[in-house]
């Protein structure tokens, strides 16, 4: 039976219960190192379930195998260590999520695949339990987790390394209000320019590529119609061959050809799917850039609120000490009715006026350091993200122009070989 002991975050409650021998094994870890370099981590197969949720009802849901291993270099001859395995549901990659969004709100925490399919063209299945929809978004929860494990910062969380490790899911608790916190608006007096551009940048980038799976679904749409129609060709072929002697044989070759290129599109527009995730991950990396915009600007107006309590504080202690009242105030007027105050009352007063100042500008000095670094280390983290950005992308978009040409040249071959079926006639 493991001892329990609570892991707490800086301004929230208990969040996460673990085991003692587990918070062990986290240690194992090597702080500034990425997990990659230790540890082979692998999303291998997806698994349909039934079971019955929270408020006992019956539901069908699918769990992913993790399956991890040391990195180490198997000695020539030697047998691969025994990959350790444990299954989580997508539930609980979202409370992976949740967890380092609220631990670590100055990292762009990478995102989750899509729950439900979107930008889905007609013959798609928008069914999150459709066999295809289950495999890519178990590349996609591979690609969070290798995302996680090769980030500098995140690779090192004790927590993320349970998920891999321990097969007794952990618990979150209380994490609501600070995402709500997160979430809510805040009007900043003096914004950084920078988070702005920032959080602009972060919007433009979701509607371009918003627009451009738009367009990919309607091409996609487009693209498998005028492929099967190409079917037709070969079942015109077929019964034409039925009816000629000497041209019998090219045309039903030609036919034949033209059925390979009518089914190929299925292929084709299964690859296409993995180009469009990658493009999709960027979509939903906007948001994660959104959010710790937000936390900078919850952070700015916190230290806007402290600075100009301590304005207000100091404002009142110099009235006291002077006599001199600058701005209408219910002490005041209260002073005016009914007399003015002993002198012991006004010294208590401005003693302890004193001392919330002092408390105020400690308090201000200690938001200003937070803010500054939080502006030093989210700003360390975009700066990565950015590079990762541009090469993901780039890569990708080569990529896809690659299967593209391809995709073409193979229907050239396609009418070459039926221009060489009619030449033989």
């Amino acid at each position: 039976m493991y001892d329990l002991m609570a892991i707490h975050l800086v301004g929230s409650k208990s969040i996460a219960i673990i085991g003692h021998r587990s918070l062990k094994r986290a240690c194992m870890v090597e702080i500034g190192a990425t997990l990659l370099r230790k540890m082979e981590i692998n999303v291998t197969e997806a698994e349909k379930r039934t079971g019955k949720n929270t408020v006992n009802m019956q539901e069908t849901y699918t769990v992913y195998l993790i399956e991890t291993r040391s990195a180490e270099t198997v000695p020539e001859g030697g047998t691969p260590t025994t990959p350790d395995t444990l299954w989580r549901r997508y539930s609980e990659f979202e409370l992976l999520r949740t967890y380092l969004l609220v631990t670590y709100p100055y990292i762009i925490i990478p995102p989750l695949p899509e729950k439900r399919a979107e930008f889905v063209w007609h013959k798609m299945s928008a069914d999150n339990l459709d066999p295809d929809f289950v495999e890519r978004r178990r590349v996609g929860l591979e690609n969070f987790l290798l995302r996680v494990a090769s980030h500098p910062v995140l690779s090192n969380d004790k927590i993320f390394f349970l998920f891999l490790t321990e097969v007794n899911p952990f618990i979150l608790h209380n994490v609501d209000s600070r995402l709500k916190s997160l979430s809510a608006m805040f009007r900043v007096k003096n914004p950084d320019k920078r988070f702005t551009a920032l959080k602009h940048y972060s919007d433009e980038l979701n509607s371009v590529i918003s627009q451009l799976l738009r367009v990919r679904a309607k091409v996609a749409d487009r693209l498998y119609g005028v492929y099967k129609v190409h079917g037709n060709y070969g079942r015109v072929f077929s019964e034409w061959s039925a009816i000629e002697k000497e041209m019998g044989d090219g045309l039903q070759s030609a036919g034949h050809h033209m059925d390979t290129f009518a089914a190929s599109i299925d292929d084709i527009l299964e690859e296409e799917e993995h180009y469009a995730d990658q493009l999709k991950e960027y979509l939903f990396y906007a948001e994660a850039v959104r959010s710790v915009c937000r936390k900078h600007e919850l952070i700015q107006y916190e230290l806007e609120m402290v600075a100009q309590d301590l304005v207000s504080k100091k404002q009142q202690k110099e009235e006291l000490a002077t006599g001199t009242v600058r701005v209408f105030s219910l002490k005041g007027m209260t002073s005016k009715l009914f007399g003015q105050e002993s002198q012991e009352q006004r010294e208590s007063r401005l003693a302890a006026l004193e001392q919330s100042t002092r408390e105020g500008e400690e308090t201000l000095k200690e938001r200003n350091t937070e803010c500054q670094e939080f502006v030093r280390t989210a700003w360390e983290d975009i700066g990565r993200f950015k590079e990762q950005k541009d090469r993901d992308l780039r890569e990708a978009l080569i990529s896809y122009a690659i299967m593209q040409i391809s995709m073409c040249k193979k229907g050239i071959q396609v009418w070459s070989n039926a221009k060489e079926c009619f030449n033989k006639m």
